[in-house]
């Protein structure tokens, strides 16, 4: 990842994940955020205009986002941004700026979570279940 454009958001999820695959096989999930800036006035706390962000992440990512999170989950996202662009049937041009999704996880300033590990293919095809790091201690 670019250290350039990175991004971090935390927000609401607007819609369950999305699954796709690529006519490669690659997995990609969709889903939207949206958060809702305050800001302090005298005394008093006013909302700003609700901001939307579509993310786009891929791979193990995807799955592992498609089966932990669903829509109303409190979540932080880090990416980076992407700009892609398009023509439409009738020749219009329309671009869109997306959040490429590097690492995805819930809020946990609003919720709980256990958090399990997945297996993982040793790159022979194997798959193996991974072990937790051993660190030592140091107090």
């Amino acid at each position: 990842m670019s250290n350039d454009n990175a991004v971090t958001i935390i927000g609401t999820m607007t819609r369950d994940p999305e699954i796709r695959y690529t006519p490669n096989g690659k997995t990609v999930a969709t889903f939207g955020i949206a958060r809702n800036p305050r800001r302090r006035e005298g005394n008093e706390w006013v909302d700003g205009d609700p901001q939307f962000y579509d993310v786009k992440a891929w791979g193990t990512l995807a799955e592992n986002i498609s089966e932990s999170l669903q829509k109303g989950n409190r979540v932080v996202v880090f990416g980076e941004l992407e700009h892609r662009t398009w023509e439409t049937d009738s020749g219009d041009k329309r671009s869109k700026v997306e959040i490429k999704a590097e690492s995805v996880g819930p809020d946990l300033r609003w919720a709980s979570a256990t958090v399990t590990r997945n297996e993982r293919s040793d790159g022979g095809g194997q798959r193996r279940q991974q072990q937790p790091a051993e660190v030592d201690n140091p107090y």
